[in-house]
């Protein structure tokens, strides 16, 4: 319990960085694309950056992402940037649950685009 209390407070940080970025993009593209895609770009972004920003922490020995972090935003929407930080940075791979998660994840948010 104590990881998941841990990763609350920078869950919460990519949530409103998130949402942040979801408000940009329906400023500037809102006519042109759908919420639901405007919302994948931003957590996609996010993901992404905590991925290269847990990596990057990884080489010394400095406070991490808690994983629990990675994993919510995967599932909040950002499965594309969670993709391509886990193959770009070559963070996370041999990790097994952390591709399942993704995968969990990339199911869940492609069955809701189907809908």
């Amino acid at each position: 319990m104590r990881k998941l209390t841990a990763s609350f407070p920078s869950l919460l940080a990519g949530i409103a960085l998130s949402t942040g970025l979801y408000f940009v993009g329906a400023s500037t593209f809102g006519d042109q694309l759908p919420p639901v895609l405007l919302w994948l770009l931003g957590a996609g972004l996010v993901t992404f950056g905590y991925y290269g920003w847990d990596k990057a922490r990884s080489k010394g020995d400095r406070r991490r992402i808690p994983e629990w972090t990675l994993h919510g935003l995967a599932l909040l929407g950002g499965v594309g940037g969670g993709w391509l930080g886990m193959f770009a940075f070559r963070h996370k791979t041999r990790k097994v649950h952390f591709r399942w998660i993704l995968a969990g994840a990339t199911l869940l948010w492609a069955w809701l685009l189907l809908q």
